[in-house]
């Protein structure tokens, strides 16, 4: 087949996220079964790139013309979300446009998250499909934004959605929240995000203990994720003071964005204050081979999310084969089953953390079993290649 990807997200100049590690995985994944593989994606500097990479071809677009002036208007008026969704559609359409007169596709896959695919799918002759990772509908409440920004957003990633033949969910959760919350009509494909094990394991010579200062020995609990509410940041706080001074050899390991200023107002002063800063390692922003470094040199990774669908955090962490305190929330159960790859905590309950921590913490045969028990779930169900093709399947069977 003939694929092409929209997504303003793809590493590594547009690598900011979990869709862009998607689409990365996905075009690799379609590719290694030998179809041509085509990623449109976003551009941190004015002008028109193309590149290939492991077989996928990649055209990369930034213009600041009229249109982005045009604008600038919303982003003045706090609409700053709904302007990023118009910009993405138009810079999406430019690029595909421009292709479609040298080449054809048979499929288009987007996220719905950006609106990538708006006005792709209303105004080009081509089949399309979107894939559901975090509509905006259910999830900039949780952030404090205007109204008239959340209900612009919400809508122009609903026409890419309305507008697209085929819809395909990294989660059944997700599925049935944009069916029922959302009126999406059904079917809504469940077809999982997966990852490239040789890619993943493969060495990248970074040593963690002597770049980042992280101890050799003791248990390492490791939180890497935006510094922000949705991500449950908030409760860390009464985790860390509990457990470091209950348990002298844990520490605590940190790694993402502070946007908000949470880890740099709330929890290091008061972490500072009880004494505990030797056991606490902030790390700030890392790219992805220092993440995964440092994943590898942990013993629980830790996922206190309130909204999650199928996140790449998790799938990484199991990857590396380790023990996984996670929230409940959404379609986390879909990737951990509790006492069984991984422990189950209720959705921002501090205390039901601290106790399945606890349980991690005090058991070293429990997270060895855990961390086999992950590792064995995504070689089973959610290597790339496979996913690829579970993908291929909806494409072309409906």
């Amino acid at each position: 087949m003939r694929i092409a990807l929209l997504s303003y997200e793809y590493p590594p100049d547009t690598g900011f996220g979990g869709i862009g590690t998607y689409t990365w995985y996905q075009a690799r994944g379609l590719a290694k079964l030998g179809h041509d593989v085509h990623v449109f994606a976003g551009a941190t500097e004015n002008g028109t790139t193309a590149s290939e990479h492991d077989g996928v071809r990649v055209t990369r677009f930034k213009r600041d013309g009229w249109f982005n002036r045009t604008l600038d208007g919303l982003s003045r008026h706090r609409a700053g979300w709904a302007a990023n969704r118009l910009q993405t559609a138009y810079h999406a359409y430019h690029m595909l446009r421009s292709a479609l007169d040298a080449e054809a596709f048979d499929i288009v896959e987007f996220p719905e998250c950006g609106a990538d695919g708006a006005a792709v799918a209303t105004l080009c002759d081509v089949r399309t499909i979107v894939k559901f990772h975090s509509p905006a509908r259910l999830i900039m409440d949780m952030y404090d934004t205007p109204k008239i920004d959340r209900e612009l957003t919400a809508l122009f990633e609903q026409v890419a959605i309305n507008q697209a033949d085929l819809r395909m969910s990294c989660s059944r959760w997700l599925a049935d929240e944009a069916e029922s919350a959302m009126n999406v009509t059904p079917p809504i494909h469940v077809v999982p995000n997966g990852i490239d094990l040789e890619l993943f394991d493969r060495d990248e010579g970074i040593d963690v203990h002597q770049q980042f200062a992280l101890p050799r020995d003791g248990v390492a609990v490791f939180f890497a994720n935006r510094m922000e509410e949705r991500k449950g940041i908030h409760l860390v706080r009464d985790m860390c003071v509990h457990l470091l001074q209950k348990y002298p050899h844990v520490h605590f390991v940190f790694a993402g964005g502070d946007p908000f200023g949470y880890m740099a107002q709330k929890i290091l002063p008061f972490v500072e204050q009880q004494g505990l800063r030797g056991r606490f390692h902030y790390l700030g922003k890392l790219n992805l081979p220092e993440v995964r470094a440092v994943l590898k040199h942990i013993d629980i990774f830790l996922i206190p999310s309130l909204w999650e669908n199928c996140p790449y955090s998790c799938i990484e962490a199991m990857s590396a084969s380790r023990a996984i305190v996670s929230s409940d929330c959404g379609g986390m159960p879909e990737l951990i089953e509790d006492g069984v790859n991984g422990i189950l905590a209720r959705s921002n309950e501090a205390t039901s953390f601290i106790a399945g921590l606890e349980r991690a913490i005090e058991d070293p045969a429990l997270r060895e079993r855990l961390g086999t028990a992950a590792r064995n779930v995504v070689e089973d169900r959610l290597t790339d290649v496979k996913i690829a093709a579970r993908s291929v399947e909806v494409y072309t069977s409906h």
